[in-house]
């Protein structure tokens, strides 16, 4: 724990846009390797000195040995400030916090069902690529992920270009209205999964804005799902990820020391504030 609190310094070695307000950042250490070791799921402290700092997810694998990147929404000071650095600036990088999807127990030899919605791709692509790269431990993978637009697409070209390549994996993109040159779905994450109707074995991992978890849950309860197989992560409410500012609180939880990550049956004897 106490190495997670002391910053080091990170190099931005690649800044890729993958949105008009999403840009993904490649860091290292000085030293040009990787600053720390994760697990899928956890989140690391990003700060600019005189700026401010926040939580954000860890968007690469742990399988990446080399680099960690960090895909990040332009929506605040401290983002917008991101935004602007060019390669080669430094940031101050801490962590990991909280715990992580369990790929080394639960999640093994399971067929795997990851919905998304718009940002809450970022904290999922960290599964879905340690799961790629582990292939021979999980079933089967669906992948449904939704956004606004075409343009909102998160990590489209790996999408594409990787993710549909492969064995096993079936992606199911849509987009909440008609767009010119868009010729997949169209319409919100909730419905098009109740659509898909898919087979109530999988476990599944969500991750998106509060109002399409909510009712992408009901959904899938609907369909024949129970509240133990889901899991979600709730990793924006995270603050100093170490349970001493208490602003992560929900009843008797910290999302920073019992989370980010829950099953979402543990999430019923929560208060509805969540």
């Amino acid at each position: 724990m106490t190495e997670s609190l002391i910053p080091s310094v990170g190099v931005v070695t690649e800044i890729r846009i993958d949105t008009p307000d999403v840009k993904t950042f490649r860091v290292v250490g000085r030293n040009g390797k990787k600053c720390f070791n994760h697990m899928p799921g956890q989140c690391a402290m990003l700060s600019v000195p005189g700026v401010g700092e926040a939580m954000f997810s860890i968007t690469s694998s742990p399988t990446n040995t080399e680099f960690m990147e960090f895909s990040i929404k332009k929506c605040g000071c401290l983002t917008n400030w991101l935004h602007m650095i060019e390669k080669g600036q430094e940031i101050l990088i801490r962590g990991p916090y909280g715990n992580h999807f369990p790929v080394e127990r639960e999640l093994k030899n399971k067929d795997l069902l990851f919905i998304a919605g718009g940002i809450g791709l970022a904290p999922l692509r960290s599964v879905i690529n340690y799961v790629r790269d582990n292939r021979e431990d999980y079933g089967k993978i669906d992948i449904v992920y939704g956004s606004r637009s075409k343009d909102d697409l998160v990590d489209y070209q790996e999408i594409i270009n990787e993710w549909t390549a492969d064995k096993d994996v079936s992606v199911y993109l849509t987009i909440d209205r008609d767009q010119e040159g868009w010729d997949g779905h169209v319409g919100f994450v909730p419905s098009y999964v109740k659509e898909l109707d898919f087979d109530t074995d999988k476990t599944v991992l969500l991750c998106g804005p509060p109002v399409m978890i909510k009712f992408t849950l009901q959904g899938l309860i609907e369909m024949g799902f129970d509240k133990a197989q889901v899991y979600t992560t709730m990793e924006l409410k995270m603050k100093c990820g170490v349970g001493k500012c208490g602003r992560c609180n929900i009843g008797s939880k910290y999302v920073c020391k019992d989370g980010p990550v829950f099953r979402c049956d543990d999430l019923e004897e929560l208060p509805d504030e969540y």
